[in-house]
């Protein structure tokens, strides 16, 4: 009688957006912490395109993510008086006390899920300690479970290059064909799909379904709920 073993399998997880809510969901947090009037903040990304055509902008590559994201950290800053010049600044005085505000309840499921599986877990992202800061990364939940974490911060490979999708990959010492990737970003979707790489397009306006869909190419049938 010969024995076989489970193949290995992995979750490639974005970061912000995909396992942290994101902002546009967060302002009356970020209202209440910068202690800004509710209703100030009315940007909202793809949750209201029509409020938002600097993310139109984004969204059809005239400008970068970062470019955006510093835009609105320019702005933030501005509004409680500040020069604010990284993204840091904005995430912390935002979230920074409690980086724990910032899980998605349906990245906690899902990641809890896999992780009692046995299926691996990585974070690819192109701006993780840029964007929200080292402090936040490890007091962040969850975040041990991690044991991949591929961070454009210091390699400066950013998503849609092949190399950041193959440098998490070789870390893992999987196949493409043993992994799902999930991202909120169509370009660095197709970029993961150009090298045959499973791979789920995250809608931060639906959480829930796109983590039961990742779960379920990697063979869980779990069922993740939506929260408000």
């Amino acid at each position: 009688m010969t024995s076989t073993s489970t193949p290995q399998r992995a979750l490639i997880l974005d970061f912000g957006g995909v396992v942290t809510r994101t902002l546009f969901e967060t302002h009356d947090l970020t209202e209440r912490a910068l202690d800004l009037a509710s209703g100030t903040l009315t940007w909202r990304g793809p949750f209201d395109t029509s409020t938002d055509s600097l993310w139109v902008q984004m969204q059809a590559q005239e400008i970068t993510e970062r470019d955006y994201w510093m835009t609105r950290t320019r702005e933030v800053g501005a509004l409680v008086g500040e020069n604010w010049t990284t993204m840091q600044q904005f995430v912390h005085r935002a979230r920074g006390a409690e980086p724990a505000l910032a899980l998605r309840p349906e990245a906690r499921a899902a990641i809890l899920a896999a992780k009692a599986a046995g299926i691996r877990l990585a974070i690819l992202s192109n701006e993780l300690d840029l964007f929200y800061g080292v402090e936040f990364r490890k007091n962040f939940p969850l975040i041990d479970l991690f044991e991949v974490i591929i961070d454009a911060t210091y390699t400066r490979i950013l998503k849609p290059d092949p190399r950041a999708y193959t440098a998490c990959l070789e870390a893992l010492n999987l196949p493409a064909s043993a992994c799902v990737f999930v991202d909120d970003q169509l370009k660095n979707v197709n970029g993961a799909l150009a090298l045959n790489i499973p791979t789920v397009h995250f809608d931060v306006t639906a959480p829930a379904n796109s983590y039961a869909k990742a779960l379920a190419m990697l063979g869980l049938n779990t069922e993740i709920h939506d929260h408000a």
